[in-house]
């Protein structure tokens, strides 16, 4: 089982992913519920994984060490099983994308079977090199938002995809399409002219 011993930039989520896929929790109104995708499973498991090393390195008696390492380390088993359940073979699936033979039929392959809640391995392959158009255009789609935004500024996106993300009433991805090289040049004029009005219209405020 291959295991990142620190977390990468792509498993944390932001802010204000927490608000646009909590859920109001049914005990109280003012306390939000978040679903378990895949990075925040995996965040949890690249935490216990720093903690466990710090135990390893942390002077403390022999029996303490070994009560505390036993019960991180199934902490750190659940967190794999659960990722397991949600996306049989994660981290092979995982270590294919970010392996250096990966093929852009492999990537939409993984693409069109992984979960939607497996966010951090689309996040992968919206962002990767190699992701082809058409799956580009599938992952244009997806509810996360930082997928479609690594869409939007991917250099592989064709025309029809770009010029649906700028269009996309959920976020501002128009300003990510304006600067696109793959943008054909027409939208890009008009995206650019809109930046140009905002300006304006903030700098008169």
């Amino acid at each position: 089982m291959s295991m990142t011993a620190a977390i990468p930039r792509e498993a944390l989520m932001r802010r204000s992913d927490l608000m646009a896929f909590g859920r109001r929790s049914a005990s109280s109104d003012t306390q939000y519920k978040i679903p378990r995708t895949s990075q925040i499973i995996f965040g949890e498991r690249q935490y216990l994984l720093r903690v466990l090393d710090s135990i390893d390195r942390t002077a403390i008696s022999p029996e303490q060490r070994r009560t505390e390492q036993q019960t991180i380390e199934r902490l750190i088993h659940a967190r794999t099983q659960e990722l397991n359940r949600l996306n049989p073979d994660w981290d092979e699936h995982i270590s294919t994308v970010l392996g250096p033979d990966v093929t852009p039929e492999q990537l939409d392959e993984l693409a069109r079977e992984a979960p939607e809640s497996d966010f951090f391995l689309m996040r992968l392959i919206s962002e990767h090199p190699r992701t082809g158009a058409e799956t580009l255009a599938f992952l244009a789609r997806h509810p996360y938002g930082a997928v479609r935004e690594n869409v939007a500024r991917h250099p592989n996106a064709d025309a029809k995809t770009l010029t649906a993300l700028s269009r996309d009433r959920t976020q501002m991805l128009w300003y990510l399409v304006a600067s696109n090289p793959s943008t054909p040049e027409p939208l890009r004029r008009r995206l650019q002219q809109q930046a140009k009005q905002m300006n304006r219209k903030h700098r008169a405020k």
